[in-house]
């Protein structure tokens, strides 16, 4: 597919947008969009629901998501995150293309930067140098919420 119709496909859905990650320079975002899609969605709309196949990953342009995990007790939730504009979900179902690890609902009307696990592969094929940037900034972000994770447990224990 050449860049031309890859940024008519997916990247124009993205024009003006404010995706502006700290992992990566104004350029390296400008191309990192042509490979994505922006899909919204409305308060309460479940996004992605624990254990059930994944094959996305998705940065908040806006909006905010609550990631929560069913509780012992039917019909009962634990908040786990908030995930505001900037913020990242997702990312290990959308790397691996495996089972998501919680439940992801919008707290209010969304807006998401997608990258499905199809086109991070063909990222990783055309521009392998960036698709790594995106998979550090995975990485980082993960260590940051098992420190988290953590620092929580151990309070409790």
């Amino acid at each position: 597919m050449d860049e031309e119709r890859l940024a008519s496909d997916r990247g124009s859905a993205v024009a003006g947008s404010d995706f502006r990650p700290e992992f990566l320079s104004p350029d390296e975002a400008s191309r990192f969009q042509l490979y994505c899609t922006v899909d919204e969605f409305a308060a309460g709309a479940m996004l992605m629901e624990d254990g059930s196949p994944g094959d996305f990953l998705a940065f908040v342009l806006a909006g905010k998501l609550a990631v929560r995990k069913a509780t012992a007790f039917p019909g009962r939730y634990i908040l786990v995150a908030e995930i505001e504009a900037g913020g990242l979900v997702g990312e290990c179902a959308g790397v691996v293309k495996g089972e998501r690890a919680a439940t992801v609902v919008a707290v209010e009307p969304s807006r998401l930067l997608v990258l499905t696990h199809e086109q991070l592969q063909e990222m990783m094929a055309r521009e392998p140098d960036l698709a790594f940037r995106l998979l550090q900034w995975i990485i980082l972000v993960q260590g940051r919420r098992l420190r988290k994770a953590s620092e929580r447990l151990s309070w409790i224990l």
